[in-house]
């Protein structure tokens, strides 16, 4: 009964266009799952990463929805992604890891925002996957956020030493697979591949939500 008042309140949206779902819609509407800007290109080469996936380029409805998972309380998006993501890396094979793990947010913003969305995203990955995510990383100085700095080496500069291992020991030799909302430019997940590389991981692989048209189009 509960759930059907909750229903008749508060109807469910389409997690992308943000549009109310028809009754055979689960998530997404049909335009939406017939329309979004797929990521088809997966091998432009970020640093320190051996591999990399995105579910969707990083534009228009795609990027107001992952907007709203940040800043606007959607807490519930990260498990619609997480499934989405993981079925992704399963099909750019990408599922052969030793450590799933995520780019933190700093204790500050997290604090400010209430959760770490990439968490949230993790933990819908793990659980899709079967496997249990582990930290690895974390942020030990707060930074002015990556979407409000547009030049890329500025990005790279914000970012730089920022990120330091949690546990080496359990680092060392593993195919580490670290996930992240958005890859722009590939500051933040290159920088955070390259300090696991440091503790001694074997390879850095990524998987994100989203992805910036402008790296895919230099592999065409």
């Amino acid at each position: 009964m509960f759930h059907r008042i909750f229903a008749l309140l508060f109807p469910p949206r389409c997690v992308l266009c943000h549009k109310f779902l028809q009754k055979d819609e689960q998530d997404f509407c049909h335009d939406c799952r017939k329309n979004a800007p797929v990521c088809e290109k997966s091998n432009f080469p970020f640093s320190f990463l051996a591999g990399w996936t995105a579910v969707w380029y990083y534009k228009d409805t795609v990027r107001k929805s992952i907007l709203r998972f940040k800043f606007a309380g959607q807490r519930s998006y990260g498990s619609v992604y997480g499934r989405v993501l993981a079925m992704k890396l399963q099909e750019a094979n990408l599922t052969d890891f030793d450590l799933l793990t995520w780019v933190p947010v700093s204790p500050l913003r997290r604090l400010h925002r209430g959760y770490d969305q990439v968490e949230l995203l993790v933990n819908a990955v793990g659980k899709e996957l079967g496997v249990t995510p582990c930290k690895t990383l974390r942020k030990f100085r707060h930074t002015p956020p990556q979407s409000g700095i547009n030049n890329v080496y500025r990005r790279r500069a914000n970012v730089l030493g920022v990120y330091k291992p949690v546990h080496p020991e359990n680092i060392g030799g593993k195919r580490i697979l670290l996930l992240d909302d958005v890859i722009t430019t590939g500051a933040t997940v290159s920088e955070c591949a390259k300090t696991l590389l440091a503790a001694g991981a074997k390879a850095v692989y990524c998987g994100a939500i989203a992805v910036s048209e402008y790296h895919t189009k230099k592999c065409r």
